[in-house]
């Protein structure tokens, strides 16, 4: 979208699966993140990267992630990324190692090279604003994401300085 505008904004794919589990009697109460989540969100590798996340559901399913790779908009189902997902979940809860995995989807986490979102005007083009490039998170950001883009384009000030996530602040690409 920023290109049609004029602008270059560097959001690139990075693609994730999930593990959908048959309906279990409740377990898993909460979502669990193990330590190296964080890491793996901030790192520059390419490479397939796992890091479990566990979270139950209310239907019973507990759905199991979190893996990342840079392979562009490729759609194609890794076996290493499923079994590395269900083997960190084991490792976690190791109950689920009896249970059985009904389905996977993969999807596309949108990230800039900085691991930052670009929130806010772009000055590049006057009435342009961005809210993009939140990777795994942008679920959780989007109401914070949502309040700070309604005060832009009411014109207040922002509750959260955006100069961190200014939409300029990638050097163009040449042409």
């Amino acid at each position: 979208m920023a290109a049609r505008a004029g602008v270059s904004l560097p959001v690139l794919p990075r693609r994730g699966f999930v593990l959908v589990t048959e309906p279990l009697p409740p377990r898993v109460r909460h979502k669990v993140y193990a330590a190296d989540y964080v890491a793996d969100v901030a790192s520059d590798s390419a490479g397939l990267q796992t890091s479990p996340v566990v979270e139950g559901t209310p239907a019973g399913p507990v759905l199991i992630g979190a893996s990342r790779e840079r392979v562009g908009f490729d759609r194609t189902v890794s076996l290493p990324a499923l079994r590395a997902l269900a083997a960190g979940a084991t490792r976690l809860f190791p109950f689920l190692a009896g249970v059985r995995a009904m389905r996977s989807y993969a999807g596309f986490r949108p990230y800039l090279p900085d691991h930052l979102p670009a929130i806010g005007p772009d000055p590049r083009a006057p009435g342009l604003l961005h809210a993009c490039g939140h990777e795994g998170a942008g679920i959780g950001l989007a109401t914070g994401t949502g309040h700070l883009i309604a005060q832009a384009l009411t014109g207040r000030a922002p509750d959260l300085d955006l100069t961190p996530f200014r939409p300029d602040r990638f050097p163009e690409e040449a042409a």
